[in-house]
């Protein structure tokens, strides 16, 4: 059909009517300006794309009349303008792909119908490991061995890279994706097939809502949906509250942009804000350069929010200048937003849009601080540092406790490292990295690091060297930019030298400790700490032996790293004592935000910018030099134990199944609240006693062979079996941290193997299960362990929606009930009844062997998703959908 909306069309330069676009003024309806600037990119996305099927003209209404609907559930599609993968992400979403193709294929299909549509960019940062440190060649040792343990999974990568149209693929090196995506990918505005209109995305890590920092409204999905977003299908949504964020006053001169994020989060915590878009408005806002409104857009997963949106200004103009964009796509950004109303003057109350609700934050109140030490959100200021580790010490074991029994706080154990002694107490740093996208894209606390590092040493102080220090920068342009202006080689005398280019310490990346470090901590079970400038922090994922990790600013990084321990009160305790024996304190060393910005105008530059990306995805040769097959279907090496054809689609038929209750399932695990990710599905290293290091010692592995779990996710084999392995995994049925179970039919304490079930399985879990990162496998590896479904008592959105991808019921406890309200010990035998009409959001019975019932709610959302259900999920809905002749 027609679109409906044709007659909004009109050239943005009389000059070049070629070039078009979708003029949303012309709608000539007054409830456009008075919406959200994040709901107008949903709303031009309807109507651009509003084709009577995909995209109905009453879903363009719905857009419209947000005010009325953002309180009533209501659901629309909306299409993306691309998406952005990581290799974590990027390798299974590839295998599942390839897989299709077979599938399709088998049911006669055209196999190159499953092919992306939607432009996606995937970029290798996630797979380069701190093995080395403090050493000038350490750099190069990384890279090198990268390349050696993920040899098949890049040549996979390449074929895919070759296979199908429309992907292309950053190299590894080059930095983190979502630094990347804002210096480099990020388009702004779109200009293609004669269209202007907004630049927007979903990526495949739940970070991708750094870019909402630049404008560019972005959120993090599944892997499984992203797919699918792949092969053109809209994302279907529930039109989101939007609250907005009013930013005022000035920061404090010692205040860091990671100081006033760690607030941020605290506060949309505390205000709950989850399944939310979030826009930032007020006079503050212009206060912040892009990198600032990044980091706090990048943190949004942490406050639970879907997106956390800037609305371009003119500062958002001048960072694309900065960072090398051409003067001609400036032009047209800037005139387009101009012309649709989404352009934004901050100090304009006259442009404020009305919000479901408005909260604020004076930024003169921000102060110091820190996160931690098993959460992002859990904000500790500075000055309470020493204290509140104490107390968490102490404290019964949880998000803020450790049980140490009072004797036992002020142990130390010595040890020799490198012909020295040292000793390491509770509260000692181990690790002190600078990483992760979150501070490394933002110039302002890298070059503040740097300034600190230069004056510490200048000051006579060091970092013991036993500490693993180390520095993984965003992009090259940061390196380029620590050189230029001096401070790289004090940022090296500490040890913080350049290790490599990805999200290494904090996806869990951080390598291994030294040996005598190892044994000191394990010798006097100490509560080790880890310093990272990352965003997460959750137990288990930083490092096996750092029970403590605080999130902190780069400068805060090197202060903790210098003073060795997280228990000391900067404000009153010198950091350390120089080789005259002079008391050097904090603030003798710390720059101002005066200071830095001097030298970022000096020194952040276009030309750099332009230099390191214009030879990005060439200058790889070791990626360049990969062979790769170039057929269209992939022929799967089965002595490979990284790729491997995964299971989901076998014995797929074109007809669908009725759905089936589940009968008399056993409850596989009894969780908490806040289990992330990381506990079903860890990235880090595989554990030599788990299951999965047995099967690939049985495919004739070494442990130094096995590397992590992120870079096996092509294989099914091992997922599953790394499936609730984290050793910080709180079971109630044997109420320690362990990857174990009891296997109910004969009450055997059992690490969780693959497949211990023949019956079907379900989890109990508490509050925000699934938060963390949005990783698909913590969905298919319980789809593969024979879980039908899990009852929370509520859910982090992006797991959820993997949930449903895989055909796992998502049940919700009904308001009021808990595992613990209702009774349940979790060893009873569950049937949940599964009737033949199912709705979004629906009641369903629950029948237990005791003979008690009580009912809960399926969390389908939408009727969409009640297809993917119909269809055993989403990639077994698009083999069927690509088989139609």
């Amino acid at each position: 059909m027609t679109n409906p909306y044709a007659h909004t069309i009109e050239p943005l330069d009389p000059q070049k009517p070629d070039h078009k676009f979708f003029n949303l003024k012309k709608l000539k309806d007054p409830r456009y300006d008075q919406l959200p600037f994040s709901i107008r990119v949903l709303l031009e996305s309807a109507v651009r794309n509003c084709d009577g099927f995909l995209v109905k003209k009453e879903d363009v209404e719905k857009v419209l009349n947000w005010k009325v609907t953002q309180s009533q559930t209501v659901e629309v599609p909306f299409r993306p303008a691309r998406v952005i993968l990581q290799d974590f992400t990027g390798v299974p979403a590839v295998v599942d792909f390839a897989a299709m193709r077979d599938a399709v294929k088998k049911l006669q299909g055209d196999p190159e119908k499953i092919n992306p549509v939607c432009p996606a960019d995937l970029v290798i940062d996630h797979s380069i490991q701190v093995d080395f440190n403090r050493k000038s060649d350490s750099l190069q040792k990384n890279q090198d061995l990268e390349f050696e343990r993920n040899r098949e999974r890049f040549e996979f990568l390449k074929w895919g890279s070759k296979a199908f149209r429309n992907m292309r693929i950053i190299p590894p090196g080059s930095g983190i994706v979502h630094q990347v995506n804002l210096e480099y990918l990020a388009r702004v505005v779109f200009e293609q097939d004669g269209y202007y209109y907004p630049d927007s995305l979903v990526g495949t890590d739940s970070h991708t809502t750094m870019i909402d920092g630049l404008g560019v409204l972005g959120w993090g999905v599944g892997g499984i949906e992203a797919e699918a977003v792949m092969l053109g299908q809209p994302i279907s949504m529930v039109l989101p509250e939007v609250i907005g964020y009013k930013l005022q006053g000035t920061p404090n001169k010692y205040i860091t942009s990671t100081d006033i994020v760690l607030t941020v989060t605290k506060h949309l915590r505390q205000v709950g804000v989850v399944g939310k878009f979030v826009e930032f408005f007020g006079p503050g806002v212009a206060q912040l350069s892009i990198a600032d409104r990044a980091t706090i857009a990048n943190m949004c997963p942490e406050y639970g929010a879907t997106a956390a949106f800037f609305p371009v200004d003119q500062i958002s103009i001048h960072y694309l200048k900065q960072t090398g964009r051409d003067a001609e796509k400036l032009s047209y950004i800037e005139k387009y937003l101009k012309a649709v109303g989404m352009f934004r003057d901050y100090s304009n109350t006259a442009q404020d849009p009305q919000f479901t609700q408005v909260v604020e934050l004076d930024l003169s109140t921000v102060v110091p601080c820190c996160s931690g030490p098993k959460r992002p959100q859990d904000k500790v200021a500075v000055s309470e540092m020493k204290q509140d580790f104490k107390t968490c010490l102490g404290a019964k074991q949880g998000f803020k406790g450790f049980q140490v029994a009072p004797e036992r706080h002020d142990v130390r154990v010595p040890f020799q490292f490198n012909g020295a002694e040292y000793s390491l107490s509770h509260g000692s740093v181990v690790i002190a990295a600078i990483t992760s996208c979150t501070n490394t894209s933002n110039p302002s606390v890298m070059l503040g690091a740097g300034l600190l590092a230069q004056r510490a040493v200048k000051a006579g102080l060091s970092v013991k060297p036993y500490i693993k220090t180390s520095l993984s920068p965003g992009s090259g342009v940061v390196t380029y930019y620590l050189k230029e202006s001096g401070v790289m080689d004090f940022l090296s005398q500490l040890g913080f030298e350049v290790v490599g280019y990805g999200c290494m310490t904090c996806i869990g990346n951080s390598g291994p400790l030294p040996e005598p470090v190892v044994e000191a901590i394990t010798q006097g079970d100490l509560v080790a700490a880890g310093v990272l400038s990352g965003n997460r922090n959750f137990e288990g994922r930083v490092h096996p032996n750092t029970r403590a990790n605080y999130l902190a600013s780069p400068p805060l990084v090197i202060a903790y790293a210098i003073a060795g321990t997280v228990r000391i009160d900067f404000e009153n305790e010198p950091l350390a004592v120089n080789s005259q024996g002079k008391e050097v304190f904090l603030r003798d060393i710390w720059p101002t935000r005066e200071e830095i910005q001097a030298v970022e105008r000096q020194f952040v530059i276009p030309a750099m910018f332009k230099e390191v990306y214009e030879k990005v995805e060439k200058v790889n040769e070791r990626w360049n030099s990969l062979k790769a097959p170039s057929d269209k279907l992939y022929t799967w090496d089965p002595s490979s134990t990284y790729i491997k054809s995964p299971p989901f689609f076998d014995g797929l038929t074109r007809e669908l199944q009725t759905p089936k209750s589940i009968t008399d399932a056993y409850v596989l695990l009894d969780l908490g609240d806040s289990v992330t990710t990381d506990h079903i599905s860890p990235a880090g290293n595989i554990a030599r006693n788990s299951p999965a290091a047995r099967y690939l010692t049985s495919r004739g592995l070494t442990p130094r062979e096995f590397n992590s779990y992120g870079s096996r996710r092509g294989n099914d084999a091992v997922m599953a079996r790394g499936t609730f392995a984290n050793i910080r995994l709180l079971n109630k049925f044997i109420n320690k941290q362990a990857p174990c179970t009891i296997y109910l039919p004969t009450g055997e304490t059992l690490i969780l193997d693959c497949y211990i079930y023949t019956s079907p399985l379900l989890i109990l879990a508490g509050k925000e299960y699934g938060s963390g990162s949005s990783r698909d496998w913590a969905a298919k590896g319980p789809f593969l362990l024979g879980i039908k479904a899990v009852l929370a008592e509520s859910y982090e959105r992006i797991h959820r929606s993997n949930l449903v991808g895989m055909g796992v019921i998502p049940l919700e406890y009904l308001p009021g009930d808990s595992t613990e309200s209702l009774g349940l010990s979790g060893r009873e035998r569950y049937t949940v009844i599964i009737p033949p009409q199912i709705t979004p959001r629906m009641p369903v019975d629950i029948k237990l062997d005791t003979g008690k019932s009580f009912q809960a709610k399926m969390r389908f959302d939408t009727d969409v998703e009640l297809t993917y259900f119909h269809h055993g999920g989403i990639l077994n809905y698009m083999i069927r959908k690509m088989s139609e002749n």
